[in-house]
């Protein structure tokens, strides 16, 4: 049987060092595990933004950041740009979203016949604050309180449920009864699935929670009882964590949570891939799994995500499905925007401009054989950065080039935990020359990051300038909460 459908899911911040799959000591993740079992892993994977807005942007057009101007958490998906769904639309193609977009406006025609449970920045406006950087030199953002800010995630790690995790459940539960409707269709059909978790808060139900010893949870690399010293661009964003103001024993349980989280998670998709498979989906249908970004899970003090280090700017990804190698794994780089032309591939639907798109489809890659000096390229404008920050992944190295400052380079082969960089080494510096090169030959990152921040100050002074906008934190929720109508849903609240 051809395949025609093509079922996508995304989970939000999934560290791509915590799968079973990927040899990680301690975290339970049976679905994924299985996922790749029968699919193909690629090893070498990148989101295009280490923040959730700008990442979705390029997953939804398959363009890079600085191409399309979805800056930060603040400049979200639109429709502007045109994607994979209003190709999949002119087509023909049914193609639907169940669970978390993080785009503008859910009236906004960002290429969805029908969205189900959308979750989308806070009012079409979101999390402004992020948007305030140096744009603004006379200005001071207040303090954070020490169990405030990024410090929250250690704080409020633990057992239990959030709204995230119930939506979730919500989700799962959606997207089943969705397969199983489908499976009489005749049409072929695309469905995006995305999940929160686990994306903190770092709560994770008693079940999942309860499969992690809080006590035998290691400490986190680089950790705060460590001589570790930050690159000088990380000042101000590494002075918004716990580090030192959290116990030991707090890290231990924010990490216990965080792989309580990833269980969840699993646990979640297992529910999608099982339907799909009672339905008999799989034979004629292909599946991709990926996430947004990744998370630092406490490595160098740092949760959250917002860098370009493994655990932050990688992510997982798996395809399988309809003639996708099983078993593979992958070392070709990836990166999000891969994910446009996968659709294309997968479908009846054509795009005229796919050609002119820096990605490539994921399930040719799978077949094809392997090419680790594929570029992947990532970058960063967002919260607490001075400047931006850009990533290249090529072959056994990655360059990280910070707009004013010194740069910062790995050999992920030979130091994949990134513990030593290799910038000042005199053996490097044909290696740095010729990595900047390639970068240079992308972008001019001094005047995309011009462009970032004349775009975020134009935002902010909308918005009745720096000061209106932190004041306004105290009075509102900054974060993305699941629409009120939605969470009074899952609570089984009245809703007026």
């Amino acid at each position: 049987m051809e395949p025609r459908n093509l079922l996508v899911i995304m989970v939000d911040e999934h560290n791509p060092k915590m799968l079973g799959c990927a040899g990680h000591p301690l975290v339970q993740t049976p679905n994924l595990d299985a996922l790749a079992a029968r699919g193909t892993r690629f090893d070498r994977a990148y989101t295009n933004s280490p923040i959730c807005v700008p990442a979705r942007a390029s997953f939804a057009t398959g363009r890079y950041v600085h191409d399309i101007g979805y800056w930060d958490n603040a400049i979200a998906y639109d429709g502007r740009v045109k994607g994979w769904g209003h190709h999949l639309q002119d087509a023909g193609v049914c193609v639907e979203s169940i669970g978390k977009l993080h785009y503008r406006l859910d009236e906004d025609p960002t290429g969805f016949d029908r969205r189900h449970l959308p979750m989308h920045i806070k009012d079409g406006v979101g999390m402004i604050h992020m948007s305030v950087r140096k744009q603004f030199p006379d200005f001071t953002p207040p303090p954070r309180k020490k169990d405030g800010g990024l410090a929250s995630i250690v704080f409020g790690a633990g057992r239990g449920e959030s709204e995230y995790t119930r939506y979730d459940r919500k989700v799962a539960e959606l997207s089943c009864e969705w397969l199983i409707d489908a499976a009489v269709r005749e049409e072929p059909w695309v469905l995006f699935v995305s999940f929160v978790t686990p994306h903190y808060p770092l709560m994770a139900p008693a079940e999942f929670f309860d499969l992690y010893d809080v006590d035998a949870m290691p400490m986190p690399k680089l950790d705060h009882r460590t001589d570790f010293q930050h690159h000088p661009w990380f000042a101000g964003y590494v002075a918004d964590q716990a580090r030192e103001d959290a116990s030991d024993e707090q890290h231990r349980v924010a990490a216990a949570g965080y792989l309580g989280l990833c269980s969840f998670s699993d646990a979640m998709v297992g529910q999608v891939l099982q339907t799909l498979e009672s339905v008999g989906g799989f034979g004629n249908t292909r599946v991709i799994y990926t996430s947004d970004h990744g998370d630092n899970a406490g490595a160098r003090g740092m949760w959250g995500k917002s860098n370009h280090y493994e655990e932050a700017s990688g992510i997982p990804l798996i395809v399988a499905g309809a003639d996708v190698p099983s078993g593979k794994l992958c070392h070709t780089p990836v990166t999000l925007v891969d994910v446009h032309p996968s659709v294309i591939d997968a479908t009846a639907a054509e795009n005229p401009d796919v050609g002119s798109l820096p990605g490539c489809s994921l399930f040719a890659l799978a077949m094809d054989e392997e090419d680790p000096e594929r570029i992947a390229f990532s970058e960063y404008h967002a919260s607490k950065s001075p400047s931006g920050s850009f990533m290249i992944r090529k072959g056994r190295y990655k360059y990280i080039y910070y707009v004013g400052f010194a740069p910062e380079l790995f050999d992920l082969e030979s130091d994949p935990e990134e513990i030593h960089d290799l910038s000042d080494d005199p053996l490097y510096v044909d290696i740095l020359r010729d990595y900047e090169a390639i970068l240079r030959t992308m972008i001019d990152p001094e005047e995309v990051d011009r462009r970032a921040n004349a775009a975020q100050k134009e935002l902010v002074e909308r918005a009745g300038g720096p000061e209106a906008v932190f004041a306004n934190l105290v009075t509102a929720k900054s974060y993305t909460p699941v629409p009120d109508a939605i969470d009074a849903e899952l609570r089984g609240d009245a809703v007026d």
